[in-house]
């Protein structure tokens, strides 16, 4: 999952480090996660998740030789805590990581009627039957203390050794750029109005990166199709980034990360005055926080027309990242609720 690379891959070597190996064992295939996000093909999916399921079952074995469990918002993409449950008869210690707000039902447009079927509900659940609680953001920290008193916030990281700046862009026209998934992609879409005004009122190039075309009627697009080997090199080439999002519970829950990534390479970023981004962002020092259109155009507007903020905006942005969400200060924090977590099982 795209969350998981930005937390316990991208720690791994670190953790290691600590003394603290990583074995992966994942629910969903590639085939499965390919099959998952296309219209129909219900029969398919549902036996997907059958046979997934069963190796699921055969991991489990593996749970006896480790010293704790890892659990990455859930142990299966479908169906109640059943398999967290027999983890937890296992007797080993969980450590639950989420970094969304997991417990609303949200889901990709093409399996909306099936939506009900990741009883979202079950959150609640594996957070009291857990060791440890591991969150993204403040905001999902409390909703998870409800439920259980062990919870440490640890941030979305960014590997500043590999998301490093571009010395130069050199682009024919200012680029305002997004990169993201299908499902939060519809945030941009909602956003087409001020697109369109955006691009009327200033000489600039709109481009997207993400796993499907967009769908932005009437506003001219380069999209570029993501791949985990061409991130650093698109998001290098915005002179802008952009994360807009709607005011609603669900965006409280995301941990910033797209922010992060420009930030990381030193690209001025303009998001929606909501959640973590209020964190982050540091008005008109690191970045700008919009909520009304005139906010936006007026955010944008100003970094369009001055190299030299972008430059010092871009500078200030990078700085934030290496203080605060770096891989090895995000790690560290992860391995010590690691060791606690299993010296006080001990």
């Amino acid at each position: 999952m795209p969350g998981q690379r930005y937390r316990i891959e991208q720690w791994e070597e670190h953790l290691a480090n600590e003394g603290i190996d990583i074995s992966y064992f994942a629910f969903a295939n590639n085939d499965l996660k390919d099959l998952m996000p296309k219209p129909g093909r219900y029969a398919s999916k549902f036996s997907g998740l059958v046979m997934a399921s069963f190796r699921r079952l055969g991991q489990l074995k593996q749970i006896r030789k480790s010293d704790a469990v890892y659990l990455y918002r859930a142990a299966a993409i479908a169906g109640p805590s059943f398999f967290e449950r027999l983890m937890k008869y296992l007797g080993k210690p969980i450590i639950y990581d989420f970094d969304d707000a997991i417990f609303l039902t949200h889901t990709h447009e093409t399996n909306k009627l099936f939506s009900w079927a990741k009883f979202a509900g079950k959150t609640a659940s594996i957070c009291k039957m857990s060791d440890a609680v591991t969150v993204g953001n403040e905001w999902l920290a409390d909703y998870a203390r409800k439920f259980n008193s062990n919870v440490t916030v640890i941030p979305s990281s960014v590997d500043t050794k590999i998301y490093v700046p571009k010395v130069n862009r050199a682009n024919a026209k200012i680029v305002v750029g997004w990169t993201g998934s299908s499902t939060s992609q519809t945030h941009l879409e909602m956003f087409v109005p001020l697109l369109k005004e955006l691009i009327e009122r200033y000489p600039v190039e709109i481009q997207v990166h993400s796993d499907r075309s967009p769908d932005l009627p009437g506003v001219p697009v380069v999209w570029h199709k993501w791949t985990p080997d061409n991130e650093v090199e698109i998001i290098s080439g915005f002179d802008i980034g952009i994360m807009p999002m709607p005011d609603d519970d669900w965006s409280q829950g995301k941990c910033s990360m797209k922010a992060l990534l420009y930030m990381s390479l030193a690209v001025p970023t303009v998001c929606s005055d909501i959640g973590m981004n209020r964190q982050v962002i540091e008005q008109g020092v690191n970045g700008f926080l919009a909520g009304t259109n005139v906010e936006w155009l007026n955010a944008i507007g100003r970094l369009v027309e001055s190299p030299e903020l972008r430059a010092e905006m871009g500078r200030k942005a990078r700085e934030t990242v290496v203080e605060n969400y770096s891989t090895e200060i995000c790690a560290a924090r992860f391995a010590d609720v690691v060791r606690r977590t299993v010296e006080g099982r001990k």
